[in-house]
């Protein structure tokens, strides 16, 4: 019979099986596809009955709500006529104050129907448009729904309950919580459920009144209902989420129990130790509970890979299921597990290869970015074929996702960079958006840094891509990249012709970045210089001043250094000849070529955000005078810390190599820099505040602050958080109270810290309720001595006086008393001492500082992964990352031990002394146990300052 069918459907599709073999999933394919065509066939002359609505045309028929007989009579029309406010609602049609009380006011009028849909809708509306009423107005529509919650009719109760829990303040709930704590364990599934639902949405403003309830949610976890079971569960972990024992204790009860409701049993899946409940729910009848079950185990933290290939196969059997929603589940939790154990989803190749064919993009991008995860060398070719034709079909955000596939593919197995990188650049050439172009450019300029051989192929795909560019920022940010590397090139002559075109075709911001780029040819290259000089001088006529003033400059600095022999000259109009670039340490002749060369060739030495903040906080200590007057030089600008993402291993891009920074002058802007303005957080300095407090302005200029640290839980009754100010001789502990009791005030409010030296502080006079308010700590700070890691406990201590909770003023009679509260300890770590500084070119700046003062030393740690064991020691050192070495690249090995990796670290100790690491760390196996080796060599002028910065590992 299957065989009929198959016969009967291939001859309608017009595609004979022939002699392959017929399966089921072939058969349900065919029929979803004729299900598909018949269906947009049917519905392609459909329009909206909403279509075109008019909002004045609406409101003007909502006035039949104050019509008894039309509420009374015709529900239908009232119905309809909820739907198109609704409908207006939903297409962002914005409603004036007035209109929304006239209709909201016309649409209570509608509680005198007993029409069971006209109620709903009407629960509804409240429910939509009650955030944009006003709440004086809303209070009227509250006795209503307070009498119907004590209906006998269930459907009143269940909505009113919902719709009262959406529109309630805290201060009323108490007049409604005995209702909806009795709904609980009502016989009726659907009001039971809507009480759950309703202290699932109150917990988020009256948590303490719902964790009364616990005892009736317990009761109601036992319900033969199986949503009552999931949201009873849900509000019940809702409420001890923040009480690990009380987790566990839920969890190891329900997996001992025998819940009813598979939705219940998703959530018992939290901890490892649950690992074996996970693998029997594989077996569950209900696919959700299948899915939910394997999805769990592949996301446990520390999951070995042979745990997880009972859940891979689960998945491999999902990803032929007809439901898309189970194709796409299936593959998104493969595509995450590819980005860790990409060997354990080989197995689902096969599977995946089908599914770049399918209807839903999402599904194909997913499993084409997922295969080149887990695509062997060998596979390259044929996956880059069948990209090529999936390209051209998906929007360019789904684009994008896959060029990173392809960045990460081609990182595994460098020796195909030739055919990964051609595809890229075939791509870039055609249609797409900013964003999909800027995606490829940002790729190929990252494996342009991480495979050398790729240099000089990439440099000339992107040379071709700007002679078509209609971006203006990428074509700045390739040329800034084809002067910063095109010189060092084999034949830098070829790049000229590309660059001068931009002279000649582009707007002004292009042309003054090509101007700017042939200065640097002319610079590094001598053989160039007279014919370069000669196309600059036809810019300085040009109708732009940046252009002109740029080429004016290049052309009086390039006149300052010594001319090129007679033949190097000719040498140079070759495309094609080799011309040698001048050595760097040939620029440091004398003092004007050398001052001509880097300013030529040297970009500031940090990004114009970091600048504007060092000379905001230079003007700010100025005024407070906590400095003596100085110059505005960069050696007297206080030290800013770069702000980064967190080191990337997977997925995304990495941060941003120096050679593809873009910017004005000819340095290329700060190309020695990987952070942007827009990476800059957009809070205030807290260093701010510091200078307004004449006591501790006088402690000088702060040399950098920590990232808060909490002392207490977020749901204490006073929430501490301490930052730690770090200056040359003193070390201010910035502590941040938050009062959360609405019927007390702290008065005299201060910390104490133990074991340590207290030079003064600065007590918070007040803190009302629900503020925060700053009290202060001075620590002295021998600079003779070497600073140590240092651990002390703190105490808060203040006066709590009564006051008036709607107020907030204390009471005429109360004198207070006084309080100590105990807080969690602070560490005052040496890696709090240094700011993470970036420097342009990290080998230079090595080479430069010299071994005098160099540190070597050997530590063994208990890191299992390179990831983990990156972030450690960046944790344990406190300071930046250089060339993009946070990020773990991918290996091309399947199985044994990863190949070490090398780490460049950057920063400034405090009294603005810069310090530099090269780490190399190892993965080890010794038997069965799993280590890391860390080898690290710490360089700085001081070499005491480079001993405490070893010592920081721990």
């Amino acid at each position: 019979m299957l065989s009929d069918a198959g016969g009967g459907l291939s001859q309608g599709g017009g595609q004979g099986l022939g002699d392959a073999p017929l399966t089921i999933g072939g058969v349900l394919k065919e029929i979803q596809g004729l299900k598909d065509k018949f269906k947009s066939e049917d519905g392609e002359d459909e329009a909206s009955p909403y279509h075109a609505l008019e909002k004045a045309t609406v409101l003007q028929e909502c006035r039949a709500f104050n019509d008894s007989n039309v509420v009374t009579n015709n529900p239908k029309r009232c119905c309809q006529l909820i739907t198109k406010l609704l409908h207006l609602l939903t297409q962002g049609e914005t409603f004036t104050s007035s209109e929304v009380t006239d209709v909201f006011f016309g649409v209570t009028k509608l509680f005198q129907s007993k029409d069971h849909n006209l109620r709903r809708m009407m629960y509804l509306f409240i429910k939509e448009v009650a955030e944009a009423t006003n709440p004086n107005d809303v209070i009227i529509v509250t006795s209503s729904l307070t009498k119907d919650m004590n209906s006998s009719e269930d459907l009143y109760r269940a909505n009113s309950i919902r719709v009262l829990a959406r529109i309630i303040d805290s201060a009323m709930l108490g007049a409604i919580e005995r209702y909806v704590k009795q709904a609980i364990n009502d016989k009726n599934a659907i009001v039971a459920s809507s009480a759950l639902v309703s202290g699932i949405s109150l917990f988020n403003t009256s948590p303490d009144v719902v964790k009364r309830w616990n005892n009736e949610v317990q009761e109601a976890l036992s319900s033969p209902n199986e949503m009552v079971q999931f949201h009873a569960l849900a509000l019940l972990y809702q409420a001890k989420q923040q009480d690990l024992l009380a987790v566990t204790k839920l969890v190891t009860q329900l997996t001992k129990g025998n819940t009813r409701s598979p939705l219940a049993d998703l959530n018992a899946a939290n901890a490892r130790a649950a690992y074996q409940f996970l693998e029997s729910s594989l077996r569950h009848k209900n696919e959700i509970v299948v899915y939910e079950a394997a999805r769990a185990i592949c996301h446990l933290p520390g999951v070995e890979m042979n745990d997880l290939s009972p859940a891979i196969t689960v998945l491999q059997l999902f990803l032929s299921s007809p439901k898309p929603t189970l194709r796409f589940g299936a593959m998104r939790t493969l595509s995450d597990v590819a980005g860790t154990h990409p060997m354990a989803i080989v197995k689902c190749n096969e599977e995946m290869e089908t599914l770049i064919s399918d209807a839903n993009r999402s599904i194909a991008t997913l499993a084409i970015t997922t295969l080149l995860k887990t695509g062997t060398e060998g596979s390259v070719d044929r996956l880059m074929k069948q990209i090529s034709t999936f390209m051209n079909e998906i929007a360019d955000e789904f684009k994008i996702i896959v060029v990173h596939a392809i960045r990460q593919l081609c990182l595994r197995y460098p020796q195909k960079h030739r055919v990964l990188v051609g595809f890229l650049a075939t791509f870039l050439r055609e249609e797409g958006g900013f964003d999909f172009k800027k995606a490829i450019t940002d790729c190929i300029v990252e494996l342009m840094s991480a495979i050398p051989d790729t240099k000089e192929t990439s440099l000339f795909h992107l040379c071709d891509f700007i002679e078509d560019c209609e971006y203006t920022a990428l074509s700045t940010q390739i040329l800034h990249l084809v002067g910063a590397l095109g010189p060092s090139t084999s034949a830098p002559a070829r790049y000229i012709r590309f660059i001068y075109n931009r002279v000649i075709l582009e707007n002004a911001a292009v042309r003054a970045a090509a101007v700017s780029s042939l200065a640097k040819f002319a610079a590094k290259v001598p053989s160039l210089r007279p014919s370069i000089t000669v196309l600059l001088k036809r810019s300085l006529a040009d109708e732009d001043d940046e252009v002109r003033d740029r080429a004016t400059v290049a052309i009086k600095l390039l006149a300052s250094m010594p001319a090129a022999g007679d033949g190097e000259a000719d040498a140079g109009g070759d495309e094609n000849h080799q011309s040698e670039p001048v050595e760097e340490d040939a620029l440091d002749g004398d003092a004007e070529t050398s001052e001509a060369a880097h300013l030529m060739l040297d970009g500031l030495p940090m990004s114009f955000a970091s600048l504007e903040r060092a000379v905001g906080l230079y003007a700010l200590s100025m005024q407070s005078g906590t400095a003596q007057a100085q110059p505005l030089l960069f050696s007297t600008l206080p030290v800013v810390e770069e702000h980064v993402p967190a080191p990337l291993t997977k997925g995304t891009s990495a941060a941003s190599k120096p050679l593809a920074g873009a910017g004005g002058g000819f340095g290329g802007g700060d190309s020695r820099v990987a952070p942007t303005a827009a990476s800059a957080p957009a809070t205030a300095d807290p260093t701010a505040e510091l200078y307004k407090i004449p006591e501790l302005a006088a402690l000088g200029r702060v040399f950098r602050s920590t990232a808060p640290v909490p002392l207490t839980e977020s749901e204490t009754e006073y929430v501490v958080r301490c930052v730690k100010h770090i200056f040359d001789a003193h070390v201010v502990l910035d502590f941040s109270v938050h009062n959360t009791i609405a019927d007390q005030m702290l008065t005299e409010a201060s910390s104490e810290p133990e074991l340590y030296s207290v030079v003064g502080s600065i007590p918070l006079p007040t803190l009302k309720y629900d503020q925060t308010g700053h009290c202060y700590v001075v620590l002295s700070r021998a600079t003779e001595v070497a600073i140590e890691p240092v651990t002390f406990t703190c105490e808060l201590h203040f006066k709590v006086v009564d006051c008036d909770p709607q107020s907030g003023e204390a009471d005429e009679d109360a004198e207070g008393f006084p309080e100590e509260y105990p807080l969690e300890e602070v560490e005052l770590s040496t890696s709090d001492f240094m700011a993470k500084v970036n420097v342009g070119d990290f080998r230079r700046s090595w080479e430069q500082m010299g071994p005098e003062g160099e540190v070597l030393e050997k530590f063994a740690l208990q890191f299992r992964r390179l990831d983990e064991a990156v972030a450690g020691v960046l944790d344990f050192l406190g300071m930046q990352p250089c060339d993009g070495t946070a990020a773990i690249k991918p290996t091309g090995t399947s199985a044994g031990l990863p190949p070490p990796h090398t780490l460049h670290l950057s920063g400034v100790f405090v009294g603005s002394k810069p310090v530099l690491v090269r780490a190399q760390l190892a993965i080890t196996q010794s038997n069965d146990t799993i280590g890391c080796v860390l080898k690290i060599a710490v360089r700085s002028d001081d070499p005491d300052v480079s001993r405490m910065v070893a010592d920081c590992i721990r």
